[in-house]
């Protein structure tokens, strides 16, 4: 299975899948697709070898991403940390293959602007005593797809926003490649 990832951050787990490929040979990764140029993916894809691709917010929306994306002839693309909505010409082009990691328990959480610290200082603020990850599938509204997998981790008792990010990226770098290799290994292609 051959897959794209789209980031915006610092890139530890896209680099995870990197490596989870190349250890493997669950799937392939094809490509990083980036919406800002200073952010710590690219380092880690040219570190890997992989291709990256940066963009801005007219390409995606006026269709000149698609060409470039579907150059890489993904079957899965994998959101991991990007923080724009993925755009429906996109999605339809990709027939609803693509997967988003999102760093609560879905559907509380959710929606425009829930993303990093905000989720983790919403969950630490509200009297909830769980928090987790969910991988979904994406459809055209914000973190409403089908849930693929939920797991969850108690609140630290400091109700800290840091120390719940911490066991939050932990539960991501443990389950995110296992969700696509999983994926692979089910024929999703």
């Amino acid at each position: 299975m051959r897959i794209v990832i789209f980031a915006s951050g610092s890139g530890s787990n896209a680099e995870l899948l990197f490596r989870w490929a190349a250890e493997t040979h669950d799937f392939s990764v094809q490509a990083v697709f980036c919406n800002r140029a200073e952010a710590g993916v690219l380092s880690r894809c040219s570190n890997w070898g992989i291709p990256s691709v940066v963009f801005d917010k007219n390409q995606m929306e006026q269709g000149g991403l698609q060409e470039q994306l579907m150059e890489f002839k993904p079957d899965l693309i994998v959101l991991a940390g990007f923080l724009w909505k993925f755009p429906s010409p996109l999605l339809e082009a990709m027939q609803g293959k693509v997967i988003n990691l999102h760093p609560a328990l879905l559907p509380n959480y959710g929606g425009k602007g829930m993303y990093g610290m905000h989720v983790h200082r919403a969950v630490c603020a509200s009297t909830d005593t769980h928090s987790g990850i969910t991988i979904h599938w994406v459809n055209p509204a914000y973190d409403e797809g089908t849930f693929l997998l939920q797991c969850s981790c108690p609140i630290p008792a400091s109700r800290n926003p840091e120390e719940l990010a911490h066991a939050i990226q932990g539960l991501e770098h443990y389950w995110l490649p296992r969700a696509v290799a999983f994926l692979a290994k089910a024929g999703l292609e």
